[in-house]
């Protein structure tokens, strides 16, 4: 298995851990991550500074926590299946400060029905906020589960404009 980089960096939601491979981002992860939700094997830690696409992600992330409209622009390296992965691209495609629900992306997948495959796929995305599974809500709009916390989950999405809140610091 391929040695990955990692760093961590402060944020209003909590210190967040960055990894990649040398070809592109492989995670952003919680505080508290769920054992098991994402395998990395053997990380190496560095100076974010020190490695171009995590000192990029760094850089992305400092910005779109400043101002929510920020268009992030990384190579991506997740590691998941070929559902998975069209679950994260589809979850790509849903714009700042917007949200949809698990069986709107199951339609846009062209999967009806497959609403709680999407659950699944989108509970292991390995790039939280830069593959923004927050925005996925239940069918009548409310707060379902999110691997970084609902409170985190509220944080972004009210920075992103889709909930009526001013956005505050979760952790100090």
């Amino acid at each position: 298995m391929t040695r990955l980089a990692t760093a961590t960096m402060p944020s209003p939601v909590g210190e967040l851990r960055l990894v990649a491979s040398d070809i592109g981002l492989r995670a952003v992860l919680w505080p508290v991550e769920r054992p098991g939700r994402v395998d990395l094997g053997d990380l190496d830690p560095v100076d974010a500074g020190d490695h171009e696409i995590l000192g990029t992600t760094w850089d992305q992330l400092a910005a779109y926590f400043e101002d929510a409209s920020t268009q992030f622009d990384l190579p991506l390296d997740p590691d998941g299946t070929d559902f998975q992965k069209d679950v994260w691209a589809a979850l790509c495609r849903i714009p700042t400060g917007s949200t949809a629900s698990y069986g709107e992306l199951a339609d846009e997948l062209g999967r009806p029905g497959a609403a709680r495959a999407v659950g699944a796929a989108t509970g292991r995305n390995p790039i939280s906020v830069i593959v923004p599974c927050h925005r996925l809500v239940g069918a009548s709009g409310s707060l379902t589960g999110f691997a970084g916390g609902l409170d985190a989950k509220r944080w972004l999405l009210t920075h992103e404009g889709a909930l009526d809140a001013e956005p505050t610091t979760l952790f100090t």
